[in-house]
């Protein structure tokens, strides 16, 4: 079944046994492939594109777009690549500019309440 989008509310249609859902997210695919690598540093690229729910083409491109901007870095290791997140960048939209992605990623990488979060590497 597809998601029908009802135009005068902006929720899709629900799914099996589920209420409406908005048809949008709070975070970009780019928040997405950024959590799903700190989440796990040798994360698979068709992993990450079966878990944001794009293709391993935008997977790919999003993962160069954040190595471009600094957020992380890309390292060979045999026939693998291991993801090294840089936690001290800043967001790029002036409203959240003062603020780390590191907070972000802290936030939803913690196991559960009262855990201590798992630190993200830096060079």
């Amino acid at each position: 079944m597809t998601a029908e989008r009802s135009a005068d509310s902006g929720q899709e249609a629900p799914g099996p046994g589920g209420p409406a859902r908005p048809a949008w997210t709070f975070l970009t695919n780019h928040g997405h492939v950024l959590l799903s690598v700190a989440q796990e540093p040798d994360i698979l690229v068709a992993d990450i594109a079966e878990r944001v729910g794009i293709t391993t083409r935008a997977a790919l491109q999003i993962l160069k777009d954040l190595e471009s901007a600094g957020y992380l870095l890309r390292t060979r290791v045999g026939r693998r690549t291991h993801y090294t997140i840089r936690p001290h960048q800043h967001f790029r939209h002036p409203a959240t500019a003062a603020q780390e992605v590191d907070g972000l990623i802290r936030l939803f990488t913690a196991a559960a309440p009262g855990d201590a979060p798992a630190a993200p590497a830096e060079p």
